[in-house]
Protein backbone atom coordinates (compact mmCIF):
# COMPACT_ATOMS: atom_id res chain seq x y z
CA UNK A 1 0.00 0.00 0.00
CA UNK A 2 1.24 3.47 -0.88
CA UNK A 3 0.59 6.10 1.30
CA UNK A 4 0.87 9.45 -0.22
CA UNK A 5 1.35 12.77 1.53
CA UNK A 6 -1.30 15.88 1.10
CA UNK A 7 -0.58 19.17 0.17
CA UNK A 8 -0.97 20.90 3.49
CA UNK A 9 -1.58 24.59 3.88
CA UNK A 10 -0.08 24.14 6.88
CA UNK A 11 3.99 24.76 7.56
CA UNK A 12 6.49 25.56 10.37
CA UNK A 13 6.17 28.80 12.28
CA UNK A 14 1.80 29.46 11.82
CA UNK A 15 0.00 30.69 14.54
CA UNK A 16 -2.90 28.20 14.93
CA UNK A 17 -5.92 27.74 17.47
CA UNK A 18 -7.51 25.00 18.25
CA UNK A 19 -10.72 24.54 17.05
CA UNK A 20 -11.92 20.98 18.26
CA UNK A 21 -11.02 18.82 21.89
CA UNK A 22 -9.47 19.97 25.31
CA UNK A 23 -7.18 22.70 24.33
CA UNK A 24 -10.09 24.14 22.07
CA UNK A 25 -9.29 27.70 21.94
CA UNK A 26 -6.26 27.96 22.93
CA UNK A 27 -3.35 29.59 20.41
CA UNK A 28 -0.06 28.45 19.43
CA UNK A 29 3.14 27.77 16.95
CA UNK A 30 2.88 24.91 14.91
CA UNK A 31 6.71 23.37 15.44
CA UNK A 32 6.39 20.47 12.96
CA UNK A 33 4.32 19.05 10.03
CA UNK A 34 3.63 15.59 9.46
CA UNK A 35 2.02 15.46 5.97
CA UNK A 36 1.85 11.44 5.86
CA UNK A 37 -0.10 11.13 9.37
CA UNK A 38 -2.15 14.31 8.53
CA UNK A 39 -0.77 16.14 11.11
CA UNK A 40 0.93 18.90 13.07
CA UNK A 41 2.58 19.38 17.01
CA UNK A 42 1.67 22.48 18.00
CA UNK A 43 4.14 24.48 20.86
CA UNK A 44 2.67 24.50 24.25
CA UNK A 45 -0.77 22.22 22.96
CA UNK A 46 -2.08 19.18 23.60
CA UNK A 47 0.82 17.68 26.59
CA UNK A 48 0.74 14.35 26.99
CA UNK A 49 2.72 12.88 30.46
CA UNK A 50 5.40 10.39 29.08
CA UNK A 51 7.07 8.17 31.79
CA UNK A 52 11.00 7.74 30.90
CA UNK A 53 13.46 4.98 32.37
CA UNK A 54 16.91 6.52 33.44
CA UNK A 55 18.95 6.30 30.96
CA UNK A 56 22.54 7.79 29.56
CA UNK A 57 20.90 11.11 28.23
CA UNK A 58 18.47 11.33 31.17
CA UNK A 59 19.70 9.83 34.16
CA UNK A 60 16.99 10.44 36.40
CA UNK A 61 13.99 9.43 34.09
CA UNK A 62 10.66 10.23 35.54
CA UNK A 63 7.28 12.10 34.09
CA UNK A 64 8.44 14.24 31.39
CA UNK A 65 5.39 15.94 29.28
CA UNK A 66 5.64 15.94 26.01
CA UNK A 67 3.39 17.68 23.01
CA UNK A 68 1.59 15.30 20.84
CA UNK A 69 0.63 16.04 16.91
CA UNK A 70 -2.88 16.91 16.34
CA UNK A 71 -5.31 16.12 13.82
CA UNK A 72 -4.89 19.12 10.86
CA UNK A 73 -9.12 19.05 10.96
CA UNK A 74 -8.83 20.34 14.52
CA UNK A 75 -6.35 23.30 14.16
CA UNK A 76 -7.63 26.62 12.06
CA UNK A 77 -4.89 29.74 11.12
CA UNK A 78 -5.16 32.45 12.97
CA UNK A 79 -5.94 35.66 10.93
CA UNK A 80 -2.83 38.37 11.09
CA UNK A 81 -5.18 41.16 11.41
CA UNK A 82 -8.19 39.93 13.08
CA UNK A 83 -6.64 37.47 15.64
CA UNK A 84 -9.59 34.70 14.43
CA UNK A 85 -10.18 31.18 13.02
CA UNK A 86 -9.52 31.36 9.32
CA UNK A 87 -9.64 29.66 5.75
CA UNK A 88 -6.58 29.80 3.35
CA UNK A 89 -6.40 30.79 0.26
CA UNK A 90 -3.55 30.75 -2.40
CA UNK A 91 -3.41 33.30 -4.82
CA UNK A 92 -0.13 34.34 -7.44
CA UNK A 93 1.45 38.16 -7.08
CA UNK A 94 2.39 39.87 -10.32
CA UNK A 95 5.97 38.45 -10.39
CA UNK A 96 4.11 34.99 -10.35
CA UNK A 97 4.63 34.42 -7.17
CA UNK A 98 2.46 31.79 -5.06
CA UNK A 99 1.35 33.03 -1.96
CA UNK A 100 -0.85 32.14 0.71
CA UNK A 101 -3.91 34.27 2.42
CA UNK A 102 -6.40 34.44 4.75
CA UNK A 103 -9.70 34.47 3.43
CA UNK A 104 -11.09 36.46 6.06
CA UNK A 105 -9.41 39.44 5.72
CA UNK A 106 -7.24 38.89 2.39
CA UNK A 107 -4.20 39.80 4.93
CA UNK A 108 -0.91 37.80 3.68
CA UNK A 109 0.17 34.96 5.78
CA UNK A 110 3.51 34.32 4.37
CA UNK A 111 6.46 36.50 5.02
CA UNK A 112 7.66 37.96 1.72
CA UNK A 113 10.84 37.67 1.65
Amino acid sequence: MIIMALKLKMRKGDKVIIITGKDKGKKGEVIKVLPTDNKVVVSGLNIAHKHVKPSKTNPQGGIIPKEMPLNISNVAHVDPKTDMPTKVGFKFLADGKKIRYAKRSGEVIDNLK
